[in-house]
C-alpha cells in the first residue's frame, strides 16, 4: 500500500472505547503489520446539541477529555506498553462520522466498528458505520465482533465485512 506521500500506506480507524471499536482497532492494527501501512487511530469529540440551549448554558463535562481517555484506554487494551512505530493517535473535534470520512482522504482503507455506545441495540450498522459507507473517499471495513451465526473471517474474533469504492 503506497500512500499519497509516497512510502508507507495510511489506514485510518475510529474509536470510541465500545467493544466493537477494540475489536476494529485490532483489525485494522494486523491490516496494518501485513501491508507495512501507518495506522492512524482517531477518536472523535463532540460537545452534544440540545435544543435551544447553548454551549454558553451548559457547565458539564469535558468531552475532549473523555474522547482522550478512551483513545488512551483503548490503545492500552490493544496494545499494552509495546505500541509500534507505525501507531499514531488523535482526538478531533467534530460529529464521528464526518471527522472519519475527512481523515478516509488520502488513506487506503477506513475501519469502522459496526457500532459504538450510541443508538440501539442489535443494530446492524450504527449511524457512524453507516454514514463512513455512504460517504468515505476511500474502502471501507466494517468489523462486527463475533458472536453471530457465521464463523469469524478475520484476524482475531471478529468479522470483516469491506465496502469498497470503484476508481475514478
Amino acid at each position: 500500500m503506497a500512500g499519497s506521500g509516497g512510502g508507507r500506506g495510511r489506514i485510518v480507524v475510529g474509536v470510541d472505547g465500545s467493544e466493537c471499536s477494540k475489536h476494529a482497532l485490532r483489525w485494522a492494527a494486523h491490516q496494518a503489520e501485513l501491508t507495512g501501512a501507518t495506522l492512524d487511530v482517531i477518536a472523535a469529540s463532540q460537545f452534544p446539541v440540545f435544543y435551544g440551549w447553548t454551549s454558553a448554558d451548559l457547565v458539564g463535562p469535558d468531552f475532549a477529555r473523555f474522547a482522550e481517555r478512551a483513545l488512551t484506554d483503548t490503545v492500552q487494551e490493544v496494545f499494552g506498553p509495546d505500541r509500534p512505530a507505525w501507531l499514531r493517535t488523535r482526538v478531533m473535534e467534530g460529529h464521528a462520522g464526518q471527522v472519519l470520512v475527512e481523515e478516509s482522504a488520502g488513506a487506503e482503507l477506513l475501519v469502522v466498528g459496526n457500532r459504538g455506545y450510541g443508538g440501539f441495540y442489535g443494530v446492524l450498522l450504527g449511524s457512524v458505520s453507516t454514514y463512513c459507507v455512504h460517504h468515505a473517499h476511500c474502502p471501507v471495513t466494517v468489523i462486527r465482533p463475533a458472536g453471530n451465526s457465521a464463523k469469524p473471517s478475520g484476524p482475531g474474533s471478529a468479522r470483516a465485512h469491506h465496502v469498497g469504492r470503484a476508481a475514478s
